[in-house]
């Protein structure tokens, strides 16, 4: 998986946990619903400036945004 799939994938899981719409998280982050969409979407590339204030609003690091997904599913 390529890093926009990786960035995705981790986006809408950490955002899902907290129970979180695609609007919520954009608010929470200072960002427009669609372009959480099209990050989730993997059709945007946001700056890592972009990328630092989803981590911010979800408050989680950077790469925990990053990392690849198989950490997870190897340790369960």
């Amino acid at each position: 998986m390529d890093v926009r799939g990786r960035l995705a994938a981790n986006m809408k899981r950490l955002r899902k946990e907290r129970g979180w719409s695609q609007e919520a998280l954009a608010d929470a982050a200072g960002l427009d619903r669609t372009y959480v969409s099209g990050i989730e979407r993997k059709v945007k590339n946001p700056t890592i400036m972009v990328v630092d204030r989803i981590a911010l609003a979800l408050g989680c690091r950077l790469g925990d945004l990053l990392d690849s997904l198989e950490k997870e599913t190897s340790n369960g």
